[in-house]
């Protein structure tokens, strides 16, 4: 019993729309597809397919099974492809990342590790949102911050630093805060994810703890972040890897270092893992982690 081939032979039948669409694709008669059609009906004991002299239409218990075909056929083909391609990594590479941190750290990598590999097909989505690798909306993500437990695994590749930074026309119209105290009396710009609290970590006298701050604009992404302190609208705590140029170009002036306990975000690729994992995927995670080491150092491997 082929039973891949049946639902390959369904598959192409219902995407069709006819026995003899599928037979021209498949180079089969179309009373072959038909014998095959009639053998999966059988073997379950319900009709999938409605037959009319001008079409075929889905029953709801044949568009479940297409689902179900489609999908086996994918981990199918998949499974093929990470077993042949041990020696020389090859096919799509879907890979997600941050925005920010994607265009800055890892769009540069890109052509040298695409002129390594050739055959390999990338397929980059710059996205803040959280993609299900589990459920195969990605092969591989890189994520900052704290990681949910679950089944995939996690790779270091490095963690990213804060600072506080606000223009030199914010700080001529507001002044310089010398304590953290003092940002009591500014325009703080918070992150309004809903897992960071509107508060920012310091370290004063070897003790750590964390200021509530406040302000009249909130924003979800980093680089907006740094760019309305850049506009002079407030006080911000941003990463400091991704606001060095415009520390250096003088548009951003890092503030209370002195009390910087030294935080960041950990970034992670993630992916699954396992005896299964594609040789595209390791090798572009290798290939991150050693890259990456000189601008966001520190690496490692761990599950989650």
């Amino acid at each position: 019993m082929d039973l891949a081939g049946d639902l390959e032979v369904f598959t192409l039948v219902a995407e069709e729309g006819s026995f003899s669409a599928a037979g021209r694709r498949l180079r089969l008669a179309p009373s072959s597809v038909a014998r095959v059609i009639d053998r999966i009906e059988a073997r379950l004991g319900i009709r999938l397919l409605l037959r009319t002299t001008r079409s075929l239409v889905l029953t709801p218990e044949g568009l479940t099974y297409l689902s179900s075909a489609r999908r086996i056929l994918a981990d199918l083909r998949e499974t093929e492809l990470s077993i042949a391609d041990q020696g020389s990594p090859k096919g799509r590479l879907r890979l997600s990342m941050s925005q920010v941190f994607g265009r800055m750290f890892i769009v540069p990598l890109l052509r040298d590790f695409m002129q390594r590999y050739p055959d390999i097909l990338l397929e980059v989505s710059s996205t803040d949102a959280v993609v299900d690798i589990a459920a195969g909306q990605a092969d591989l993500a890189i994520r900052l911050g704290p990681l949910p437990d679950g089944p995939l695994t996690a790779r270091k590749l490095g963690k990213t630093h804060k600072v506080i930074v606000a223009s030199p026309h914010y700080l001529a119209r507001r002044g310089m805060p010398t304590v953290p105290e003092d940002l009591h009396g500014h325009d703080c710009i918070a992150f309004s994810f809903k897992r960071a609290a509107p508060s920012w970590p310091f370290r004063k006298a070897g003790r750590d703890y964390v200021l509530p701050i406040k302000g009249r604009i909130e924003t979800n992404n980093g680089e907006t972040e740094g760019q309305l302190a850049a506009e002079g609208i407030g006080i911000a705590r941003v990463c400091a890897e991704t606001a060095q140029s415009a520390i250096d170009a003088g548009q951003l002036v890092p503030l209370l270092e002195d009390f910087n306990p030294g935080d960041g975000e950990e970034v992670h690729a993630l992916f699954v893992g396992g005896t299964h994992t594609p040789a595209r995927v390791r090798c572009f995670v290798d290939y991150l982690a050693d890259r990456l080491k000189h601008s966001i150092p520190g690496t490692g491997s761990q599950n989650t």
